[in-house]
């Protein structure tokens, strides 16, 4: 009854590139003949994906036109804890101004760092760790037929490491990095690459000169003496300073000589560490925020790289003996878009469902919330959370500014303590799991299950 009264009392449209989609006035009215074509499809290509930061009152006053032009009472925003907020900043100033305007936000990150108490989990990470998962395996099946290659794989994660922790409970891979437990622990790359090097010599030592290692995308930002290192680059080649016009002057052969000489000593160090195609990664163009952009550092390769120096030296020392061959595979767009899980289909039409039903009950600034997961789908219970309650102030651009807080890996957690209890086996052993391809008919056990993370938090 409740969708009855929405599609009779406004029109259902959908905006183009998210957020600033809703700035930018594209749309399309969406019928029942359009919404079928997409049903139950991979990606956002019916809205498209936006990044712009809805920050300034004449972005909201020009959605509030279009909104209005088109005589919606309510938007609903989906995203991550980016586009919440935008959810949240814009329901507070439409109610403020009585625009009889509704805002109801849905949660969606392949990241996975947008869970908290009320929300178990965001929709698509169930399918591309799924997704994930099958390539790793397929590569495992690969490394464990030939035995002579150890591949490095990248996986996408910028602010955590759930996919990786994920994705590692469903392979049994011989090395996973966990970003947070590298900060927790401050470990340094020489700790990294002396921890990795040491599991292939041992594996070597059994006459196994293969394996897969499992890396998060944003490994290096969680690295205590690389977070510093950025900071001081972002520093020294802030766009429109001095010292970059200086570095941009200098011919490529002299730029990374000039920039350990401009670094405190302890920068210095660890920037002249690394190989040298790294270490230009490092100085390429700012994102728009003027930061080093983390996402194109090669960090399967930095990593496989520093390994095979450290294992040339043990060899040069007598300490090893066996191969080390690398192969270096990055896994990220290939999971996004993947046509969804039965389980992601089941859970992105509870979280519409829920939130047309915030709509007409007259909420806004609720976020739908959809629980119980790891039972049956009509056991599922359906809900709304205040967003306000998962903001935190931070700093943004040298001012305090309210936002959703990243759902980092939670170090005392189930599922982190549960893998490490299995990560020394599974390091030395071969003990592989191929999930394969995702299942979509056949028995729930085998076609309906959430990932193995919703699994460990809920026994």
């Amino acid at each position: 009854d409740g969708i009855k009264k929405i599609n009779a009392e406004s029109r259902l449209f959908g905006f183009l590139g998210g957020p600033g989609g809703l700035v930018d006035h594209k749309y399309t009215e969406l019928t029942a003949e359009v919404i079928d074509e997409y049903r139950n499809t991979g990606g956002f290509d019916i809205i498209g994906s936006g990044r712009t930061k809805l920050e300034e009152e004449k972005q909201f006053d020009k959605g509030l036109e279009i909104a209005k032009d088109l005589g919606l009472n309510a938007l609903v925003i989906i995203g991550g804890d980016d586009s919440n907020t935008n959810a949240c900043v814009l329901a507070e100033y439409y109610l403020q101004k009585e625009t009889g305007v509704q805002v109801i936000g849905c949660p969606k990150t392949i990241d996975g760092d947008l869970k908290n108490e009320m929300i178990e989990t965001s929709f698509g990470f169930d399918t591309a760790t799924k997704v994930y998962a099958e390539l790793i395996g397929n590569i495992q099946r690969d490394a464990n037929s030939a035995k002579k290659y150890w591949h490095f794989i990248k996986l996408m994660g910028r602010s955590a490491s759930h996919i990786g922790l994920e994705c590692a409970l469903k392979t049994h891979p011989n090395i996973t990095l966990i970003s947070e437990e590298v900060a927790e622990n401050k470990q340094t790359l020489e700790d990294i690459v002396e921890y990795m090097a040491d599991i292939v010599a041992k594996r070597s030592e059994k006459g196994e000169s293969f394996g897969v290692a499992l890396i998060p995308e944003g490994l290096v930002e969680f690295v205590p003496e690389m977070k510093v290192l950025i900071s001081e680059l972002n520093d020294l080649l802030a766009e429109g300073t001095e010292t970059e016009r200086e570095f941009k002057m200098l011919k490529k052969s002299h730029q990374q000589e000039w920039v350990a000489l401009q670094l405190t000593e302890a920068s210095a160090s660890v920037y002249k560490s690394l190989p040298s195609g790294i270490a230009n990664q490092l100085t390429l163009d700012r994102d728009p925020h003027g930061n080093v952009q983390v996402s194109l550092i090669d960090t399967e390769k930095l990593l496989g790289e520093m390994v095979k120096a450290k294992l040339d030296e043990w060899k040069a020392a007598g300490k090893f003996k066996g191969k080390f061959n690398t192969q270096f595979h990055f896994f990220g767009y290939e999971g996004r878009c993947a046509a969804p899980s039965n389980f992601d289909a089941d859970y992105c039409y509870s979280l519409g469902y829920t939130a047309s039903m915030l709509i007409s009950a007259g909420k806004t600034g609720y976020m739908a919330s959809v629980r119980n997961l790891t039972a049956p789908a009509d056991k599922w219970i359906a809900g709304g959370v205040p967003v306000t309650m998962m903001m935190n102030m931070e700093k943004r651009h040298g001012h305090m500014k309210p936002v959703i807080q990243k759902a980092l890996v939670d170090l005392d957690g189930a599922p982190y303590k549960y893998f490490t209890t299995k990560r020394g086996d599974w390091a030395l052993n071969t003990q592989y799991l191929y999930p394969g391809p995702i299942q979509y008919f056949g028995p729930t056990e085998v076609c309906d299950q959430p990932t193995e993370t919703l699994k460990l938090e809920k026994e």
